[in-house]
Protein backbone atom coordinates (compact mmCIF):
# COMPACT_ATOMS: atom_id res chain seq x y z
CA UNK A 1 0.00 0.00 0.00
CA UNK A 2 2.89 2.64 0.79
CA UNK A 3 4.56 2.15 -2.21
CA UNK A 4 1.31 2.51 -4.07
CA UNK A 5 1.21 6.26 -2.22
CA UNK A 6 4.38 6.66 -3.26
CA UNK A 7 3.95 6.14 -6.54
CA UNK A 8 0.65 8.72 -6.67
CA UNK A 9 2.91 11.34 -4.47
CA UNK A 10 5.83 11.54 -7.26
CA UNK A 11 4.10 11.63 -10.29
CA UNK A 12 4.47 15.32 -10.72
CA UNK A 13 7.82 15.47 -8.48
CA UNK A 14 9.44 13.60 -11.48
CA UNK A 15 8.61 16.60 -13.35
CA UNK A 16 12.49 18.13 -13.77
CA UNK A 17 14.14 15.08 -12.71
CA UNK A 18 13.01 12.87 -15.39
CA UNK A 19 13.06 15.62 -18.02
CA UNK A 20 17.08 15.56 -17.31
CA UNK A 21 18.29 12.25 -15.37
CA UNK A 22 22.00 12.39 -13.92
CA UNK A 23 24.41 12.38 -17.39
CA UNK A 24 21.82 13.77 -19.72
CA UNK A 25 23.30 16.64 -22.24
CA UNK A 26 21.37 19.62 -20.60
CA UNK A 27 22.56 20.58 -16.90
CA UNK A 28 21.02 21.82 -14.32
CA UNK A 29 22.73 25.22 -14.38
CA UNK A 30 22.25 25.62 -17.78
CA UNK A 31 18.48 25.30 -17.71
CA UNK A 32 18.99 27.38 -14.31
CA UNK A 33 20.86 30.24 -16.04
CA UNK A 34 19.12 33.43 -16.36
CA UNK A 35 15.57 31.12 -16.83
CA UNK A 36 14.50 30.68 -13.14
CA UNK A 37 11.02 31.73 -11.92
CA UNK A 38 9.57 34.67 -10.50
CA UNK A 39 8.41 34.29 -7.60
CA UNK A 40 6.69 31.88 -4.59
CA UNK A 41 5.95 29.71 -3.05
CA UNK A 42 3.32 26.63 -1.52
CA UNK A 43 0.08 26.20 -1.30
CA UNK A 44 0.11 29.65 -0.96
CA UNK A 45 0.56 32.14 -3.65
CA UNK A 46 -0.34 38.52 -6.61
CA UNK A 47 -1.24 40.92 -8.77
CA UNK A 48 -3.71 40.64 -11.70
CA UNK A 49 -2.26 39.24 -14.99
CA UNK A 50 0.21 37.29 -12.81
CA UNK A 51 1.14 33.89 -12.98
CA UNK A 52 0.01 32.81 -9.15
CA UNK A 53 -3.47 34.53 -9.61
CA UNK A 54 -4.18 31.94 -12.48
CA UNK A 55 -3.27 29.40 -9.86
CA UNK A 56 -6.63 30.10 -8.33
CA UNK A 57 -8.21 28.12 -10.49
CA UNK A 58 -7.07 24.94 -8.85
CA UNK A 59 -8.64 25.94 -5.50
CA UNK A 60 -11.78 26.38 -7.47
CA UNK A 61 -11.62 22.96 -8.96
CA UNK A 62 -11.30 21.94 -4.96
CA UNK A 63 -14.69 23.66 -4.25
CA UNK A 64 -16.15 22.79 -7.20
CA UNK A 65 -15.30 18.53 -6.07
CA UNK A 66 -16.37 19.17 -3.04
CA UNK A 67 -19.92 20.68 -4.41
CA UNK A 68 -20.66 17.66 -6.72
CA UNK A 69 -19.04 15.23 -3.66
CA UNK A 70 -22.70 16.57 -1.66
CA UNK A 71 -24.71 15.98 -4.40
CA UNK A 72 -23.53 12.55 -5.13
CA UNK A 73 -24.01 11.08 -1.49
CA UNK A 74 -27.16 8.66 -2.38
CA UNK A 75 -26.77 8.96 -6.06
CA UNK A 76 -26.15 5.98 -8.21
CA UNK A 77 -23.10 6.64 -10.69
CA UNK A 78 -22.84 7.21 -13.60
CA UNK A 79 -24.49 10.92 -12.37
CA UNK A 80 -24.70 14.05 -14.46
CA UNK A 81 -23.31 16.55 -11.92
CA UNK A 82 -20.24 14.21 -11.34
CA UNK A 83 -19.99 14.70 -15.38
CA UNK A 84 -20.02 18.13 -14.68
CA UNK A 85 -17.25 18.40 -11.91
CA UNK A 86 -15.34 16.43 -14.95
CA UNK A 87 -15.92 18.70 -17.68
CA UNK A 88 -14.43 21.60 -15.09
CA UNK A 89 -11.54 19.65 -15.71
CA UNK A 90 -12.56 19.04 -19.33
CA UNK A 91 -12.84 15.18 -19.30
CA UNK A 92 -13.82 13.65 -22.57
CA UNK A 93 -16.88 11.57 -22.10
CA UNK A 94 -14.82 8.46 -22.98
CA UNK A 95 -12.64 9.70 -19.65
CA UNK A 96 -15.84 9.80 -17.62
CA UNK A 97 -17.02 6.82 -18.63
CA UNK A 98 -13.56 4.98 -17.96
CA UNK A 99 -13.64 6.48 -14.31
CA UNK A 100 -16.76 5.20 -13.28
CA UNK A 101 -15.96 1.63 -15.43
CA UNK A 102 -12.81 1.43 -12.41
CA UNK A 103 -10.35 2.80 -15.44
CA UNK A 104 -7.78 5.31 -13.35
CA UNK A 105 -7.93 8.56 -15.89
CA UNK A 106 -5.39 11.29 -15.59
CA UNK A 107 -4.37 14.49 -17.18
CA UNK A 108 -2.07 17.69 -17.22
CA UNK A 109 -4.21 21.29 -16.80
CA UNK A 110 -3.96 24.12 -18.49
CA UNK A 111 -3.36 26.40 -15.51
CA UNK A 112 -1.45 29.03 -14.49
CA UNK A 113 1.63 30.32 -15.82
CA UNK A 114 4.66 28.42 -17.56
CA UNK A 115 6.66 27.59 -13.75
CA UNK A 116 3.24 26.00 -12.74
CA UNK A 117 1.92 22.28 -13.31
CA UNK A 118 -1.32 21.06 -12.47
CA UNK A 119 -2.77 17.81 -12.51
CA UNK A 120 -5.99 15.90 -12.12
CA UNK A 121 -6.51 12.42 -11.49
CA UNK A 122 -9.57 9.96 -10.77
CA UNK A 123 -10.35 6.40 -10.31
CA UNK A 124 -12.96 4.43 -8.77
CA UNK A 125 -12.40 2.19 -6.14
CA UNK A 126 -14.18 -1.12 -5.22
CA UNK A 127 -12.75 -1.07 -1.58
CA UNK A 128 -12.68 1.18 1.35
CA UNK A 129 -11.53 4.77 1.83
CA UNK A 130 -10.35 3.99 5.37
CA UNK A 131 -7.41 1.91 3.18
CA UNK A 132 -6.34 5.15 1.48
CA UNK A 133 -6.56 7.15 4.22
CA UNK A 134 -4.48 5.09 6.71
CA UNK A 135 -1.76 4.72 4.45
CA UNK A 136 -1.63 8.70 3.87
CA UNK A 137 -1.84 8.81 7.55
CA UNK A 138 1.07 6.00 8.25
CA UNK A 139 3.75 8.51 6.34
CA UNK A 140 6.66 6.69 8.21
CA UNK A 141 6.03 3.46 6.26
CA UNK A 142 7.08 5.30 3.06
CA UNK A 143 10.82 4.98 4.19
CA UNK A 144 12.33 2.84 1.68
CA UNK A 145 9.35 2.94 -1.05
CA UNK A 146 10.61 4.11 -4.67
CA UNK A 147 12.13 7.66 -4.72
CA UNK A 148 11.68 8.27 -0.85
CA UNK A 149 15.53 8.19 0.77
CA UNK A 150 13.87 9.40 4.42
CA UNK A 151 10.99 10.37 5.86
CA UNK A 152 10.14 10.68 9.04
CA UNK A 153 6.89 12.07 10.96
CA UNK A 154 7.78 15.40 13.32
CA UNK A 155 6.56 16.49 16.69
CA UNK A 156 4.43 19.33 17.13
CA UNK A 157 6.87 20.84 18.97
CA UNK A 158 9.54 19.47 17.32
CA UNK A 159 13.62 19.86 18.01
CA UNK A 160 16.70 19.57 16.01
CA UNK A 161 16.64 15.95 18.14
CA UNK A 162 13.70 14.91 16.03
CA UNK A 163 16.20 15.39 13.39
CA UNK A 164 18.96 13.67 13.60
CA UNK A 165 18.10 11.61 10.53
CA UNK A 166 18.05 14.39 8.04
CA UNK A 167 21.77 15.24 6.64
CA UNK A 168 22.49 17.37 3.77
CA UNK A 169 23.67 15.66 0.64
CA UNK A 170 27.96 16.33 0.01
CA UNK A 171 26.78 18.31 -3.36
CA UNK A 172 24.45 20.37 -0.81
CA UNK A 173 27.25 20.98 1.81
CA UNK A 174 29.93 21.69 -1.50
CA UNK A 175 27.08 24.76 -2.63
CA UNK A 176 26.13 25.67 1.06
CA UNK A 177 30.41 26.29 1.27
CA UNK A 178 30.01 29.63 -1.49
CA UNK A 179 26.89 30.42 -1.18
CA UNK A 180 25.81 34.04 -1.44
CA UNK A 181 22.14 35.64 -1.19
CA UNK A 182 21.39 35.95 -4.85
CA UNK A 183 23.55 32.93 -6.10
CA UNK A 184 22.56 29.80 -4.00
CA UNK A 185 22.60 26.21 -5.37
CA UNK A 186 20.04 25.37 -2.43
CA UNK A 187 17.09 27.29 -1.93
CA UNK A 188 16.95 29.28 1.32
CA UNK A 189 16.04 32.49 3.17
CA UNK A 190 18.39 35.05 3.24
CA UNK A 191 19.32 34.82 7.21
CA UNK A 192 19.89 30.70 6.55
CA UNK A 193 21.96 31.69 3.66
CA UNK A 194 24.51 33.70 5.97
CA UNK A 195 24.37 31.48 8.78
CA UNK A 196 25.88 28.76 6.67
CA UNK A 197 28.02 31.17 5.55
CA UNK A 198 29.26 32.41 9.05
CA UNK A 199 28.31 29.87 11.64
CA UNK A 200 29.87 27.18 10.18
CA UNK A 201 33.90 26.53 9.67
CA UNK A 202 34.01 24.98 6.52
CA UNK A 203 38.39 25.08 6.97
CA UNK A 204 37.23 22.06 9.73
CA UNK A 205 37.15 18.05 9.74
CA UNK A 206 33.51 18.07 10.74
CA UNK A 207 32.10 20.89 8.61
CA UNK A 208 29.50 18.70 7.62
CA UNK A 209 28.85 17.64 10.94
CA UNK A 210 28.27 21.34 12.11
CA UNK A 211 26.48 22.13 8.72
CA UNK A 212 23.43 19.24 9.19
CA UNK A 213 23.54 20.69 12.69
CA UNK A 214 22.57 23.67 12.06
CA UNK A 215 20.21 22.53 9.19
CA UNK A 216 18.39 20.38 11.70
CA UNK A 217 17.63 23.68 14.31
CA UNK A 218 16.88 25.60 11.19
CA UNK A 219 13.93 23.08 10.45
CA UNK A 220 12.75 22.42 14.03
CA UNK A 221 12.41 26.72 14.28
CA UNK A 222 11.02 26.28 10.72
CA UNK A 223 7.87 24.60 11.94
CA UNK A 224 8.30 26.60 15.42
CA UNK A 225 7.64 30.18 13.83
CA UNK A 226 5.39 28.79 11.40
CA UNK A 227 3.09 26.84 14.30
CA UNK A 228 3.21 30.39 15.97
CA UNK A 229 2.98 33.02 13.08
CA UNK A 230 1.31 31.08 10.27
CA UNK A 231 2.35 31.71 6.56
CA UNK A 232 4.01 34.98 7.05
CA UNK A 233 6.84 32.71 8.85
CA UNK A 234 7.48 31.03 5.65
CA UNK A 235 9.72 34.16 4.36
CA UNK A 236 11.07 34.22 0.70
CA UNK A 237 13.42 32.29 -1.20
CA UNK A 238 16.86 34.08 -1.75
CA UNK A 239 18.77 32.04 -3.27
CA UNK A 240 18.53 33.70 -7.07
CA UNK A 241 18.60 37.36 -7.53
CA UNK A 242 14.64 37.91 -7.94
CA UNK A 243 13.02 36.78 -4.12
CA UNK A 244 10.06 33.93 -4.07
CA UNK A 245 7.84 35.43 -1.35
CA UNK A 246 5.55 32.57 0.32
CA UNK A 247 2.86 34.30 2.41
CA UNK A 248 1.51 36.93 -0.46
CA UNK A 249 0.84 34.35 -2.55
CA UNK A 250 -0.67 32.07 -0.72
CA UNK A 251 -3.03 34.92 0.80
CA UNK A 252 -4.23 35.66 -2.66
CA UNK A 253 -4.76 32.65 -3.62
CA UNK A 254 -7.16 31.38 -0.90
CA UNK A 255 -8.41 34.79 0.00
CA UNK A 256 -9.96 34.32 -3.83
CA UNK A 257 -11.94 31.08 -3.07
CA UNK A 258 -14.13 33.64 -1.25
CA UNK A 259 -16.05 34.45 -4.39
CA UNK A 260 -16.76 30.91 -4.92
CA UNK A 261 -19.73 28.80 -3.54
CA UNK A 262 -18.07 28.17 -0.25
CA UNK A 263 -18.89 24.61 0.80
CA UNK A 264 -15.99 23.99 3.12
CA UNK A 265 -15.40 27.63 4.65
CA UNK A 266 -13.67 25.61 7.92
CA UNK A 267 -11.19 24.49 5.82
CA UNK A 268 -10.48 27.59 3.49
CA UNK A 269 -10.06 29.39 6.68
CA UNK A 270 -7.82 26.80 8.54
CA UNK A 271 -5.71 27.06 5.48
CA UNK A 272 -5.72 30.78 5.11
CA UNK A 273 -5.47 31.55 8.84
CA UNK A 274 -3.37 29.03 10.28
CA UNK A 275 -3.02 28.98 13.39
CA UNK A 276 -5.42 31.49 14.27
CA UNK A 277 -7.91 29.35 12.95
CA UNK A 278 -9.05 25.95 14.25
CA UNK A 279 -10.08 22.90 12.06
CA UNK A 280 -12.50 20.71 14.81
CA UNK A 281 -12.22 17.07 14.17
CA UNK A 282 -8.92 17.10 11.67
CA UNK A 283 -6.44 14.92 12.06
CA UNK A 284 -3.15 17.53 11.42
CA UNK A 285 0.44 16.33 11.46
CA UNK A 286 3.69 17.56 10.10
CA UNK A 287 6.71 15.23 8.96
CA UNK A 288 10.14 15.87 6.95
CA UNK A 289 10.98 13.85 3.72
CA UNK A 290 14.54 13.27 2.07
CA UNK A 291 13.08 12.31 -1.76
CA UNK A 292 15.27 10.98 -5.13
CA UNK A 293 13.62 11.40 -8.35
CA UNK A 294 16.60 11.30 -10.31
CA UNK A 295 17.93 14.43 -10.44
CA UNK A 296 19.35 16.52 -6.85
CA UNK A 297 17.97 14.48 -3.56
CA UNK A 298 15.49 17.15 -1.97
CA UNK A 299 14.60 17.94 1.44
CA UNK A 300 10.86 18.61 1.95
CA UNK A 301 8.73 19.64 4.90
CA UNK A 302 5.45 19.18 4.84
CA UNK A 303 1.83 20.34 6.63
CA UNK A 304 -0.90 17.38 6.34
CA UNK A 305 -4.44 17.50 7.16
CA UNK A 306 -6.97 14.44 7.31
CA UNK A 307 -10.50 15.98 7.56
CA UNK A 308 -13.96 15.00 7.71
CA UNK A 309 -16.28 17.49 6.67
CA UNK A 310 -19.22 17.63 9.30
CA UNK A 311 -22.56 16.66 8.49
CA UNK A 312 -21.05 14.37 5.67
CA UNK A 313 -20.67 11.16 8.21
CA UNK A 314 -17.55 9.71 5.98
CA UNK A 315 -18.63 10.01 2.92
CA UNK A 316 -16.22 12.63 2.31
CA UNK A 317 -12.87 12.81 3.23
CA UNK A 318 -9.68 14.88 2.33
CA UNK A 319 -6.37 14.55 2.49
CA UNK A 320 -4.06 17.66 1.96
CA UNK A 321 -0.65 17.95 1.98
CA UNK A 322 1.05 21.37 1.95
CA UNK A 323 4.69 22.10 1.55
CA UNK A 324 6.54 24.53 4.11
CA UNK A 325 9.79 24.07 2.59
CA UNK A 326 11.86 22.51 -0.41
CA UNK A 327 15.76 22.85 -0.71
CA UNK A 328 15.62 22.13 -4.52
CA UNK A 329 12.87 22.76 -7.68
CA UNK A 330 9.93 23.50 -5.71
CA UNK A 331 9.06 27.26 -4.83
CA UNK A 332 5.41 26.19 -3.65
CA UNK A 333 3.84 22.35 -3.73
CA UNK A 334 -0.02 21.34 -2.95
CA UNK A 335 -1.81 17.73 -3.06
CA UNK A 336 -5.28 17.73 -2.14
CA UNK A 337 -6.81 14.06 -2.58
CA UNK A 338 -10.52 13.62 -1.63
CA UNK A 339 -12.49 10.44 -1.54
CA UNK A 340 -15.99 10.07 -2.29
CA UNK A 341 -18.77 7.94 -1.38
CA UNK A 342 -21.30 7.08 -3.83
CA UNK A 343 -24.18 6.25 -2.05
CA UNK A 344 -24.88 2.76 -3.04
CA UNK A 345 -22.72 1.29 -4.73
CA UNK A 346 -19.87 0.10 -2.92
CA UNK A 347 -16.20 1.59 -2.96
CA UNK A 348 -15.46 5.17 -3.55
CA UNK A 349 -14.17 7.75 -6.12
CA UNK A 350 -10.85 9.18 -5.47
CA UNK A 351 -10.20 12.73 -6.90
CA UNK A 352 -6.79 13.87 -6.74
CA UNK A 353 -5.47 17.16 -7.80
CA UNK A 354 -1.41 18.05 -7.89
CA UNK A 355 -0.34 21.72 -7.98
CA UNK A 356 3.73 22.91 -7.96
CA UNK A 357 5.17 25.92 -9.03
CA UNK A 358 9.07 24.76 -9.86
CA UNK A 359 12.60 26.07 -10.89
CA UNK A 360 13.94 25.51 -14.37
CA UNK A 361 10.34 25.68 -16.48
CA UNK A 362 10.82 29.40 -17.70
CA UNK A 363 12.41 31.43 -20.26
CA UNK A 364 13.51 29.11 -24.06
CA UNK A 365 15.85 26.27 -22.16
CA UNK A 366 12.97 25.72 -19.38
CA UNK A 367 10.28 25.46 -22.21
CA UNK A 368 11.90 22.75 -23.56
CA UNK A 369 12.21 20.77 -20.43
CA UNK A 370 8.62 21.51 -19.44
CA UNK A 371 7.58 20.00 -23.11
CA UNK A 372 9.75 17.05 -22.18
CA UNK A 373 8.56 16.41 -18.69
CA UNK A 374 4.87 17.20 -18.81
CA UNK A 375 4.33 14.71 -21.36
CA UNK A 376 5.39 11.84 -18.77
CA UNK A 377 3.43 13.32 -15.95
CA UNK A 378 0.00 12.63 -17.20
CA UNK A 379 1.14 8.77 -17.57
CA UNK A 380 3.05 8.52 -14.58
CA UNK A 381 -0.19 9.56 -12.08
CA UNK A 382 -2.56 7.72 -14.17
CA UNK A 383 0.20 4.29 -13.89
CA UNK A 384 0.05 5.55 -9.86
CA UNK A 385 -3.74 5.35 -9.62
CA UNK A 386 -4.10 2.11 -10.99
CA UNK A 387 -1.27 0.78 -9.02
CA UNK A 388 -3.30 2.30 -5.65
CA UNK A 389 -6.44 0.90 -6.48
CA UNK A 390 -5.10 -2.88 -7.14
CA UNK A 391 -3.52 -2.56 -3.78
CA UNK A 392 -6.97 -1.27 -1.84
CA UNK A 393 -8.99 -3.34 -4.12
CA UNK A 394 -6.99 -6.82 -2.67
CA UNK A 395 -6.61 -5.93 0.87
CA UNK A 396 -9.27 -3.71 1.78
CA UNK A 397 -13.52 -5.30 0.93
CA UNK A 398 -15.66 -2.60 -0.20
CA UNK A 399 -17.00 -0.83 2.83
Amino acid sequence: MQSSLAAIRISLDTLFARAHPPGSATTRQEVDDGDQIDAMRYVARTTVGSPSLKRIAMLKALVVVAAASGLLIGAPAPDPRLAALFRQVALTPEQEAAIDAGRPVAKLLSWGGSSEVFAFGAVYIHGSPASFLNAAREVNKLAGTPGYLAIRELPAEATAADLSGLTLEPDDLKALKSCREGDCDVQLPATSIRAFRDAVNWSQPDAAAQANTLARGMIAGLLREYRRGGNTALGEYRDKDRPALVSEQFETMVGRTAVLPDLLPELRTYLLSFPAADLAGADTFYYWEKVDFGMKPTIRVNHAVIYHPPGRGREISVVAIKQLYASHYFHTALDVSMCVGSGDRPGFYLLTLKASEQAGLTGMKGSIVRKVAVDKIRSSLERGLATLKSSIEQTAPPR
